[in-house]
């Protein structure tokens, strides 16, 4: 097993089971937007987790750059009263942190949600003890990339030997951002990816719960 100090988590789908407060808020924005999702399922409306917002109001409905925005901005309204906090942790996560947290790893959270509401729900769910920071972009970015917040994190603490540090995530978008900064990953089946797209995507480990993860770090 090889020595981590340094973990990286991402937070939709791999803290919190976040798909209920993020589809409520998207379904929302469309409405507003004169789109009807009446026709998709809460499963098709699980394409909102893990990309950045933008990106996706642009790519799954074709929206303009201006279209986009109004409908980000219209989520995002919706959300941070009415969704945020729709999004319980996944069962024994609490369990890993603190784990892993008492061994003396020293662990972060790093996604692509606003870092202002990413600290929200961290906070909320009475998590911030055990997390050292909370990286995410600010709310004018309009396509964060998770390589670049990965560097971003591992720069601002100031991390000498990338081969201490893993990504935990749920998503391609986590995997392939870790390969990019060039650390290793751990994707996990209890979220919104599948096992396809996490062996594509390159993962070092798979795991299908998240006590699994200490068998891998700790």
């Amino acid at each position: 097993m090889k020595h981590y100090d340094y973990i990286f988590f991402d937070l939709d789908g791999t803290i919190t089971q976040s798909e209920f407060g993020i589809i409520r808020s998207a379904r929302h924005a469309l409405l507003k937007m004169n789109i009807d999702t009446s026709g998709e399922s809460d499963k098709d409306m699980q394409k909102f987790i893990g990309p950045p917002l933008h990106h996706s109001f642009s790519v799954f409905y074709g929206m303009s750059d201006e279209d986009a925005d109004k409908a980000v901005k219209l989520y995002r309204e919706y959300y941070e009263v009415e969704g945020i906090f729709d999004a319980p942790l996944f069962e024994g996560m609490e369990e890993v942190v603190k784990t892993l947290s008492s061994k003396g790893k020293k662990l972060y959270v790093v996604t692509s949600k606003p870092q202002v509401s990413a600290k929200r729900i961290i906070e909320y769910f009475h998590l911030d003890d055990y997390f050292t920071a909370v990286i995410g972009p600010d709310k004018s970015e309009k396509s964060p990339n998770k390589k670049q917040l990965i560097e971003r994190a591992v720069a601002e603490n100031e991390i000498d030997d990338l081969r201490t540090v893993i990504m935990i995530g749920d998503r391609k978008y986590d995997i392939e951002g870790a390969n990019g900064a060039k650390v290793d990953s751990v994707g996990v089946l209890y979220g919104y990816g599948n096992l396809e797209e996490l062996t594509e995507a390159g993962a070092t480990y798979i795991v299908e719960n998240p006590l699994d993860i200490l068998a891998v770090i700790g």
